[in-house]
This record gives C-alpha cells, sequence and structure tokens, in this order.
C-alpha cells in the first residue's frame, strides 16, 4: 500500500460535508477506518451520526466520488455504521464547544449572525412567502442562511421550501436543521411532530419553549444570516423573541389597504417594546399588473387591495421612533408567486426575472448589505466616577 495514496484519500475524506452538520466527516470523527490495498481498491468505514439517518445516501454518494476521483484509486467500497453513543456526545461536545444547553448562539455579544424577524400585523399578508423568498434571494448571494419557523399554529414554510415531509435528525439532544436544495436550513414545529396534520394547541409557556428548542437545541453552525417567520399579532411569541433575542431586527410586512397598515404599525410599535429594531416595511400585493394591457405592452396597474400602505407603516413608525424606518420593497400580485409556494419552487429561484422576484431581491440585497445591529450587544463598558 503507498503512503503517499493514503495520504491522498485521507485528504479527499476531509472534503466531505456531512449534508446536515455541514462539517467535514473526518473532523466530525465519521471516519472509523481508511485502507488502500495495493491495486488501489480504497475500503472505508464510515459511521453514521444515527441508524436510519436520512441522508445516508447523499453521504455514500459523495464520499464515492470524492475517493474516485483520487489518481490511482480504481474502486471504492464504503461500509456504513453507526456511532455508539460515547461518540455521539464526544462529537456533540466538539460542535457545541462544551456549552450548556439551552444557550442561544445568536444572543452571545460575539454572534456574527444577522438575525431578522419578519413580522405583520394580521394574517393573510404573505409574510411567510416573503420570509422564504428573502431567504433563497440571500443564499443566491452565497450566503449560509437559516429559517426558524416559529409561526407554531401556521407553519407553513417547510412546504414552500419543498420540505414538507421532512424530520429533523437528533443526535443526542442535539437536533441538526433540514437543509433544502436551495443551501438553505429550516426548522419548524411541524417538523417535530409525530404527524403532519396533527394540530398544535399551546399557551404561553408552551410556546416560550419551542421557540427556545428551536433557538437552543439546534445546531445551526456558522451562518451569515437567521430569519424568523413570525406568528401575526403581538401576542406571546414576539414577545419571547424580545427576551431571548433582543438583537434580532424586525422587518414589517403588510398590504396596501387600510385595515392591514393599522395593525402592520402595531407589530412594529410591539418590536420597539421589546427594545428590537424596526429596520424597514415590506408592502406585499401592491398591485396586479393587468395582463391584458401587457400584451399591448402597456403598462397598468390594478390595485385589488388600494394604495399607500407600506408607506403609511413606513412613515408612520418613523414618525413614532424618531429613525428613519424605510420602505423596503413594494410586490407586486403575481400568480407565480403563489404557485411557487404551493409547489416547493419560490419564484426568486424559478422565475428570478418576474417582477415579484426583483423586488424581493432588492429587498433581500438590503437587508444582506445592512450591518449588523448594536440592539441587545453588550459592549463591555465599564462605568467610571472619575472625571
Amino acid at each position: 500500500m503507498s503512503t503517499a495514496l493514503l495520504d491522498q484519500v485521507k485528504a479527499a475524506l476531509a472534503t466531505v460535508n456531512d449534508p446536515e452538520i455541514k462539517r467535514p466527516i473526518t473532523e466530525l470523527g465519521m471516519v472509523e477506518s481508511v485502507d488502500v490495498s495495493d491495486d488501489g481498491v480504497v475500503d472505508t468505514r464510515v459511521l453514521l451520526t444515527v441508524a436510519g439517518c436520512p441522508l445516508k445516501d447523499t453521504i455514500n454518494r459523495d464520499v464515492t466520488e470524492a475517493v474516485g476521483a483520487v489518481p490511482g484509486v480504481t474502486a471504492v467500497n464504503i461500509d456504513l455504521g453507526v456511532m455508539s453513543a460515547e461518540q455521539r456526545a464526544e462529537m456533540r461536545e466538539g460542535l457545541t464547544g462544551g456549552a450548556a444547553q439551552r444557550e442561544i448562539p445568536f444572543a452571545k455579544p460575539g454572534s456574527l449572525t444577522k438575525v431578522f424577524a419578519i413580522a405583520s400585523g394580521k394574517g393573510g399578508v404573505g409574510k411567510s412567502s416573503v420570509t422564504v423568498n428573502l431567504a433563497l434571494a440571500m443564499a443566491e448571494q452565497g450566503l449560509k442562511v437559516g429559517i426558524v419557523d416559529a409561526d407554531i399554529y401556521g407553519h407553513s414554510v417547510p412546504a414552500m421550501l419543498g420540505a414538507a415531509e421532512a424530520r429533523p435528525t437528533q443526535v443526542d439532544d442535539l437536533i441538526m436543521p433540514v437543509p433544502t436544495e436551495s443551501g438553505v436550513s429550516v426548522i419548524s414545529i411541524g417538523m417535530l411532530k409525530p404527524r403532519r396534520d396533527q394540530v398544535v394547541a399551546w399557551r404561553g409557556p408552551m410556546l416560550d419553549r419551542a421557540l427556545v428548542q428551536m433557538l437552543a437545541d439546534v445546531y445551526w453552525g456558522d451562518l451569515d444570516v437567521l430569519l424568523l417567520d413570525l406568528p401575526p399579532g403581538t401576542g406571546d411569541v414576539a414577545i419571547s423573541l424580545g427576551q431571548h433575542l433582543p438583537n434580532a431586527e424586525i422587518v414589517v410586512v403588510t398590504t396596501p389597504q387600510e385595515a392591514a397598515a393599522e395593525v402592520a404599525e402595531r407589530a412594529g410599535t410591539m418590536a420597539e417594546m421589546m427594545h428590537q429594531r424596526v429596520v424597514g416595511v415590506v408592502e406585499n400585493m401592491s398591485y396586479l399588473a393587468c395582463p391584458h394591457c401587457a400584451e399591448e405592452g402597456v403598462e397598468h396597474r390594478i390595485e385589488v387591495f388600494g394604495s399607500g400602505g407600506g408607506e403609511r407603516v413606513a412613515g408612520t413608525l418613523t414618525q413614532r421612533f424618531g429613525t428613519e424606518v424605510p420602505l423596503l420593497g413594494q410586490v407586486p400580485l403575481e400568480p407565480a408567486l403563489r404557485e411557487g409556494g404551493d409547489a416547493g419552487t419560490p419564484i426568486v429561484s424559478a422565475d428570478p426575472a418576474s417582477p415579484a422576484a426583483r423586488q424581493l431581491i432588492a429587498v433581500a440585497e438590503r437587508l444582506a448589505g445592512r450591518s449588523r445591529g448594536l440592539a441587545g450587544m453588550q459592549l463591555g463598558l465599564t462605568p467610571s466616577s472619575r472625571f
């Protein structure tokens, strides 16, 4: 056996990431043994984190491709095993740095992750669609993005990402977010239920525990951006978010009509009461482009829900807070936006040139380009009585 070839094979294995944890399988202790015969046949034993790992075929394929591409390798034989309880505990400690449980990494002063909570005053304004499309647009920019579907009762984010039937892998008491084809990782209370059709009937304390679990017990890794899809209104989850993630910045989603704008202002005011910064307003369902006029090359906007709601919310919140709250974008009504959500193919990926997608991509670029806010951060200043 050539030592040089063995070293090359080990280097190739180090390029394979676990699809859920996003770290090299060699670093995670998943490669138990590697042998290379004189005729170039590689035999390796790879340990899965848990029995029945849903992405074992992906690991098998990636290892085969990486090792098979090494010059001199003639065949690759993979034996898949399962980590012992001791090995899982060791891996978990390595991932968390031995940190205590129930610690939310995004709330720590040193966190570099930008946290945006997408809020609305009422339901039915397309908040979840905005969240999902913003996440995918940011991922297209090369950012590592995660979504917490914190809309406990109306959890629709997994279906919009094409992951409605997916279930997270649990390594002891550490939960892995579900990876999607878009590169966005997601966790939702819907993924933690025994059945998809099971009803969640919880009140305040249980809602708080669920939010903390999705933030603290899930291994997110190094994220650039975390988006939270909040339930509509100013209830328990919004209050819990302010307590557990005071550094989260709020994006308010509304529609043009007066009724939606009025309650959207309340959602923004609630965030300010929790000492969180409202960084902008997105007006969804702004108008419908008349398809008949478009065929004739004429732009005709049908304002199905009226007009001016987004500008009103942004203006009112700016005046109320004394700092600028911009109108980030006005997303038009498009059948493709709804169809993409239903099919699990959001419009920013399925049709990025469409008017709705262009607006959402512009909003994502504007948010991603913002520096991380200082709200909720400890600045390390010590008061002194000396002048």
